[in-house]
């Protein structure tokens, strides 16, 4: 990663800056609560449940259902395991880190007015870890689809005038970069790396030149792609929730998210094709984004009979505004004549944007639990979430209300099931659960839907309690490398492993 300097970039209108699309909405709308070893355990059946920090997280309602004030805290260990495949070049990769993902304590209030219904209220601060984005790899492949590197500059350069892509007389490129960004946006400044570094050729060298060909042609190209991400969502909720009578809980959670995602990405294509001017190309890219976010979540629970519960929640939408900034280098050797000839371009520029709108769909969950007594307990959560509201605001913007419409008919209402169960056997309890999210996608050839299931153990000291879980879970999907000119996809296979201990305590 290079030391750089900064060079703010203003634009008056969100669609000439750069291009937020609908992978970027995609990644902040999907999220789940880690949560704790008890929850985790039993897949995030918790719904109609109660009585755990994370089923709090879930459905506000359950804050009423401990007797006790509570806390915990929860360590994990997160595991990836991909397997790509990219022209039949295949390639594994894996990456593993300790994380705190929860940490919370509920405060419980007895109403000692026997006349009341209302029999008593609770408290509760949380945090949860909703997101995790640590994941790296590398692969290589022959690409055979004549698809280069090339197109990509060539896709954003076709119908911009020569003089707005260019460097004036005795300009230097960081200061073309940066000014070409200021006054025409994310497309002209992508059009510049390629024309500067003779990527791209004009059809006529005048300044109103809008045509352009490649320099790099042929139909077998050497690809390797290098992809890194570390970063995370969380969320900060203050829970309040009451007791009505013997069988009525409700609640209500106010929600403070954050976004922490930074991404790396470096390309090298290679090419021995004849009457391809350009041999080899190095493009890197770094984004970093950081974001804040507010939501809401209403709950109840409700007991049919001694044993049977049932609990609903609504989380509303996530209002989010966001902060990126990118930076880029590219670097080209080209054949003239018989001699190579290095073009590189490394602006020292970090291009810091204005802050944006995503408002991320809200959900609705119903639940189901039946208790065994003292003996256990056998849950069930069904979710459904509309992905196709997910929304780029101001909406009046022209790029944004386009990434919209290709979000609405792009994207889909998708359901997601979980179950779970637990056995007690004296201080031991035995648990257990499977989940199954639809993919937001409505082609999920694409991007995949998920499994998993989850195994777990816990023991009950009396005031201290010890948790233990691990749970597993495996999506297939596409990483298109470029939204432009080379689009074509490695092919993931994505396994996730969680090992959770938390710790839980009476206040």
């Amino acid at each position: 990663m290079k030391k750089l300097s900064l060079l703010f970039i203003a634009a008056l209108s969100m669609s000439n800056i750069m291009a937020q699309d609908i992978t970027d909405a995609v990644r902040y709308s999907q999220n789940e609560v880690q949560g704790t070893a008890r929850f985790r355990s039993m897949s995030g059946a918790f719904g109609a449940l109660g009585g755990d920090m994370s089923a709090v997280s879930i459905n506000p309602a359950g804050s009423s259902i401990f007797t006790l004030g509570q806390a915990s805290v929860s360590l994990s260990n997160i595991g990836t395991k991909s397997d790509i495949n990219y022209f039949n070049g295949m390639s594994s990769a894996s990456n593993s880190k300790f994380d705190l993902n929860q940490a919370g304590g509920v405060f419980v209030f007895n109403n000692t007015n026997p006349d009341s219904p209302w029999r008593k209220f609770a408290l509760g601060v949380s945090y949860d870890k909703t997101a995790d984005y640590e994941n790296s790899w590398h692969i290589r492949g022959i690409n055979t689809n004549s698809n280069t590197i090339g197109n990509y500059f060539l896709n954003n350069a076709q119908g911009l005038r020569l003089d707005q892509i260019s460097a004036l007389d005795n300009e230097s490129l960081s200061t073309a970069y940066s000014e070409i960004n200021r006054m025409y946006g994310f497309n002209h400044q992508q059009a510049f790396l390629g024309y500067e570094s003779y990527i791209l050729e004009p059809f006529n060298d005048t300044d109103d030149n809008t045509s352009y060909t490649s320099n790099i042609r042929g139909n077998n190209f050497d690809q390797s792609y290098t992809y890194a991400a570390t970063g995370y969502n969380g969320k900060f909720s203050v829970n309040a929730s009451t007791q009505y009578g013997d069988n009525l809980y409700i609640g209500l959670n106010l929600n403070s998210h954050f976004i922490n995602y930074d991404k790396f990405t470096d390309l090298q294509e290679s090419n021995n094709n004849a009457g391809s001017l350009v041999k080899e190309v190095r493009f890197q890219n770094e984004l970093s984004t950081i974001g804040t976010g507010f939501s809401f979540q209403l709950g109840a629970i409700a007991k049919v009979n001694e044993e049977l519960r049932v609990g609903f929640t609504y989380d509303s939408p996530t209002w989010y505004t966001i902060s990126e900034e990118t930076t880029q280098y590219l670097g080209t050797i080209r054949n003239e004549n018989g001699t190579n000839i290095s073009q590189i371009i490394d602006p020292y520029v970090v291009n810091v944007y204005p802050d944006y709108k995503l408002q991320t769909p809200g959900q609705i969950r119903g639940s189901l639990a039946y208790i065994f007594g003292t003996n256990g307990l056998i849950s069930f959560d069904y979710t459904r979430k509309n992905y196709g509201n997910t929304k780029f605001k101001p909406t009046s913007d022209p790029y944004f209300s386009e990434q919209n419409e290709i979000m609405s008919q792009n994207l889909r209402n998708a359901s997601t099931y979980r179950i779970g169960g637990e056995y007690r056997y004296q201080q031991v309890s035995f648990r257990g659960g499977y989940r199954f999210e639809e993919s937001p996608y409505k082609n999920d050839a694409f991007y995949g839907n998920l499994n998993g299931f989850s195994l777990g153990l816990g023991y009950n000291f009396g005031n201290v309690k010890l948790d233990f879980s691990y749970d597993h879970a495996q999506r297939d999907y596409n990483h298109q490398l470029y939204t432009v000119g080379l689009t074509d996809a490695a092919e993931i296979n994505s396994k996730n492993s969680n090992f959770i201990l938390t710790l839980g305590f009476n206040l």
